[in-house]
């Protein structure tokens, strides 16, 4: 079952998302000694990432027990605007007193030959850090039922190969990509989309009517799947 929660507008979902989150954190590492969280750019992800470094439920966190890692990556250099990592150092990881090696970024194009020798980095250090079944993924959703870099009908979509995956001519720009595959995001324990705006809200239908063809009903989590939504976003019309 994936459950659905909805708030007014796309700033209380990245509130309410943040809250959550940090709340998950805190309750995970009074249990172990560890928690593996995998990031999300686009607008929600990155307002949440913003309204997780002003919680005040920030400081309660031991942030050197924190490993944050990415659903997906655009393959460009290092310092590029389009590059997930660089907008989520801006609104968040600046600011939170986390160690950078726990901050696994995802290859750049200054850095690897090809996106393939990325990708397989990436597999790398995922197995290098215990292949780690995820305490939480975060994951956008675009209007054509895309997440990371898994979209419609594109190759990467059924490819279980590899933990992360090279993504050529995406449909959209920049056409270059890292991801994780669909198996490796499916072992997580908590999987929670977020979305706002009328122009998602097809794509939301989509997710929770758990469509094969999309790659946002595909994604599940092992004891929890959420979509977290403002009220445009899960309007029937």
């Amino acid at each position: 079952m994936r459950r659905v929660v909805s708030y007014p507008d796309a700033q209380a979902v990245a509130d309410a998302t943040a809250a959550r989150l940090l709340t998950v954190v805190a309750d995970t590492l009074s249990q172990r000694p560890r928690v593996d969280v995998v990031l999300t750019g686009g607008t929600v992800g990155i307002k949440t990432l913003a309204s997780i470094a002003a919680s005040p439920l920030a400081g309660s966190i031991d942030w050197t027990a924190v490993h944050l890692w990415w659903g997906d990556e655009r393959f460009v250099t290092s310092g590029d605007p389009d590059r997930n990592e660089g907008q989520a150092q801006g609104a968040a990881l600046g600011a939170l007193p986390i160690p950078e090696h726990n901050i696994h970024r995802m290859g750049a194009a200054d850095r690897y030959a090809t996106v393939e020798d990325a990708a397989h980095a990436y597999s790398d250090e995922i197995e290098r850090e215990g292949s780690p079944e995820w305490d939480i993924v975060l994951l956008g959703i675009g209007p054509d039922g895309h997440v990371a870099s898994l979209f419609p009908g594109h190759s990467a979509f059924g490819d279980s190969s590899a933990l992360a995956l090279a993504v050529h001519d995406s449909p959209k720009p920049p056409p270059t990509r890292v991801t994780l595959s669909l198996q490796t995001i499916n072992r997580a324990h908590r999987v929670w989309v977020v979305a706002a705006g009328a122009d998602k809200a097809d794509a939301v239908r989509h997710c929770l009517a758990m469509t094969g063809d999309y790659p946002a009903g595909a994604v599940r989590g092992t004891d929890e799947t959420l979509v977290l939504v403002d009220v445009a976003a899960i309007a029937t019309g």
